[in-house]
């Protein structure tokens, strides 16, 4: 288990980790993102700025799923990167890490059984 520290971090810095070119060879990685204690109030300011943040990921189809945990312990997403160092920098730069939202943060490699993924 990772915990990423959670560091004041401008946001714009992940937009490096998202120009890189991928390869093939990509992992999944499961981040558990845990709100704190102000965390239902901040998602609501920063949420716009978290999306931006995922949406180049999306068009670049790397991400698997993500979304809130419905109990409002935080939030899931798995996403593909080339390294584990690569996801570490691109949540440690997320807004809702950046702004407070999340309080801890745990990545995980993955690995996809269901749905098979088309080859």
């Amino acid at each position: 288990m990772i915990v990423v520290p959670l560091k004041k971090i401008t946001p714009s810095i992940s937009q490096q980790v998202l120009n890189s070119e991928t390869t093939p060879d990509v992992m999944k990685f499961a981040i558990l993102g845990y709100d704190g204690p102000q965390g239902e109030a901040k998602r609501k300011i920063h949420r716009a700025a978290h999306l931006a943040n995922l949406e180049p990921l999306d068009r670049q189809g790397r991400v698997v799923l993500a979304g809130p945990l419905t109990d409002k312990a935080g939030s899931l997403l798995v996403l593909e990167f080339e390294t584990r160092e690569e996801a570490e920098e691109f949540i440690r730069h997320d807004p809702y890490t950046v702004y407070g939202v999340f309080e801890r943060v745990e990545i995980h490699p993955f690995l996809q059984i269901f749905p098979k993924s088309p080859s």
